[in-house]
């Protein structure tokens, strides 16, 4: 069984597959492709990531990869705890400049799926915080790109210094950012 939930960003979805535990633990079909499809959702995935952030406060992001390698994602948490971000940065879109952040974790089991044309980051709440994340293109480094973490108004839920790479440091303000990506409509 899998629930899907809207955001108020319309293509992307909170996803809760069922769990299924006894006393040894639980099982979880993480991703099932004809489930997916029976729910509205034609995704082929071709990569998997595995981050690991040792520190809380720990912020990725906001990451993209344009087109034509741009990426879809179905992020889930493996271990620890995280508040995942997407922002809508698809031109002449209704919702352009607008986000939606989940907590995800490993208590809860959500997932959330966030389409190419938006942003995607997400900064740790917990210790040795594991993502998982399935990806619709091969990673293509001359598509890769950033836009800072704190220029979106996107209310990351921690106080203090995040601890960044020199990539997310460097990155341009959504306000100085050209996006590559074109609203077509609702997708899914």
């Amino acid at each position: 069984m899998l629930n899907i939930e809207a955001t108020s960003l319309f293509d992307v979805k909170i996803l809760r597959p069922a769990r299924f535990g006894d006393n040894r633990g639980f099982f979880s079909e993480s991703w099932n492709r004809n489930r997916m499809f029976e729910a509205g959702l034609d995704i082929d995935f071709v990569q998997d990531n595995h981050s690991m952030s040792l520190d809380v406060g720990t912020v990725r992001g906001l990451h993209f990869q344009s087109p034509p390698h741009a990426q879809g994602k179905l992020v889930r948490c493996g271990r620890g705890c995280l508040f995942d971000v997407a922002v809508d940065v698809r031109k002449g879109s209704p919702t352009y400049g607008k986000w939606v952040g989940e907590e995800l974790s490993y208590e809860n089991g959500k997932q959330l799926w966030i389409p190419a044309g938006f942003l995607h980051g997400f900064v740790t709440r917990a210790p040795e915080t594991e993502v998982i994340y399935k990806c619709t293109d091969h990673y293509a480094p001359d598509c890769d790109g950033a836009v800072h973490w704190d220029s979106c108004g996107v209310d990351w839920g921690f106080d203090g210094t995040p601890v960044l790479s020199s990539k997310d440091e460097a990155a341009p303000k959504l306000a100085d950012f050209d996006s590559p990506f074109v609203y077509e409509g609702q997708t899914a």
